[in-house]
């Protein structure tokens, strides 16, 4: 028997009980109506001549309803007699390849049969101009070439930095549209500056391109479209400060100021850019971001398929399995780090041979005298927290908050031959 073995072997695990958490759902029906009614609010029509060709800024991220937006955005610009096509703006996203990043929006499910638009996706940039502080500020050449862009992106808070603009529209018009060279630029100078550098960068193409508008979503706790917004650009960045606020009212959460022992059935790149939300997590990779509960403890336990082998965020966790790190791309993944220069979450972290064991191994590391007293709280991944698993210990305090409630009685887990979780 190995050390781990003798280490973990007596280590308990705590009975737990399934939960609900429940959040403000409010969503909108009719999204294409929405966004419709935005458009003809904001008389952007005004703007778009017959025969003009434009450019549709389409990103990586999993915007909820992304292929209907982007159809009525393109319907829209075909009745006033314009050509539309989609541009990739998704900074290094897919490989960093022209292929790879169309691969990533048709499985997306945004491609030329159902927007009704050609993709024209190349990683060819042009620098427009640079900041004071010598930053460059590149956008995609084809964008650029256009007679109008028009981007479209969800509004929400950054999980590695904090100010009135996080990820939303400038982000996507001054890293997405600028593609690899773009995000590498903007990432150069660190997380501590992109509070100040995003908005500056976006300001530059805001005057010097000519984006005629730009649509917006915030989405409710259960990533469903709450809001839409079109906006001019001369109001984007305030339109923009409002809607981030709302954001940040809605964004989900784990109901418990501190946690000994999270743990994470999944993560991956189309859950979050950092494989698991920090905003969620309460574990940011870099200082200049903060919130969430504070958790002693964390593993990750398994890789998303859909994340082609990308495992951003992984070294967020402290421990990991041998199934994650089997299905790891670590070129891919240390890429991440690399264009991003925080390298932090593409580390492996400690990796035990099955599920079980990094559950033991948290518990024995989270600090407390009693480990049959450990609060354990366990969820699917970042996106799914309306139902999570709780251990024995925290329900008294689920049963005293508004927001929880135990949806069954207490159970052991239930671990296979292999000691992976059923």
């Amino acid at each position: 028997m190995s050390i781990l073995h003798e280490l973990l072997k007596d280590i308990p695990i705590p009975k737990m009980a399934k939960v609900r958490q429940t959040f403000n759902d409010t969503k909108i029906e009719d999204v294409p109506g929405a966004i419709r009614a935005e458009l003809d609010k904001e008389k952007v029509a005004e703007f778009v001549k017959p025969g003009m060709e434009i450019a549709l800024a389409v990103g990586s991220r999993g915007v909820d309803r992304l292929v209907d937006i982007t159809k009525v955005t393109v319907d829209f610009l075909k009745e006033l007699g314009a050509t539309p096509f989609i541009v990739p703006s998704m900074g290094s996203h897919g490989g960093a390849t022209a292929l790879g990043q169309k691969a990533v929006l048709e499985h997306l499910g945004v491609t030329e049969g159902t927007v009704g638009a050609e993709i024209r996706s190349s990683m060819e940039v042009i620098k427009i101009d640079e900041l004071e502080n010598g930053l460059p500020v590149y956008i995609d050449k084809l964008a650029s070439e256009a007679d109008g862009i028009v981007v479209i992106n969800r509004i929400k808070p950054h999980t590695a930095f904090r100010g009135p603009v996080e990820s939303g529209i400038m982000k996507m018009i001054s890293i997405g549209l600028g593609k690899q060279k773009g995000a590498e630029a903007c990432h150069q100078m660190g997380f501590k500056h992109m509070a100040d550098n995003i908005p500056k960068m976006a300001r530059v193409a805001l005057e010097k391109m000519p984006i005629l508008f730009a649509v917006a979503t915030v989405e409710n706790p259960f990533d469903k479209v709450a809001e839409v917004a079109v906006m001019r650009p001369e109001d984007i960045e305030e339109r923009e400060i409002e809607l981030q606020k709302r954001a940040k009212e809605l964004l989900p959460k784990l109901h418990f100021d501190q946690i000994d022992v999270l743990i994470i059935d999944e993560i991956g790149k189309n859950i979050s850019g950092d494989g698991m939300d920090p905003n969620i997590t309460g574990r940011y990779p870099t200082p200049y971001a903060h919130g969430g509960p504070d958790v002693s403890k964390m593993a990750v336990l398994d890789l998303r398929s859909e994340s082609e082998g990308n495992a951003n965020g992984v070294g967020t966790a402290d421990f990991t399995t041998e199934r994650l790190v089997n299905k790891m791309d670590r070129h891919g993944t240390y890429a991440n780090g690399l264009t991003s220069t925080v390298v932090g979450p593409t580390h492996i972290s400690t990796t035990l041979e099955n599920d079980k064991q990094a559950y033991q191994a948290a518990i024995k590391t989270c600090n407390i005298l009693d480990f049959t007293k450990a609060t354990v709280v366990r969820i699917t991944n970042t996106l799914e927290l309306g139902e999570i698993e709780v251990s024995e210990t925290l329900l008294e305090h689920v049963n005293k908050h508004p927001d929880l409630e135990q949806v069954s009685d207490v159970y052991e887990l239930d671990f296979d031959e292999n000691g992976n979780l059923f």
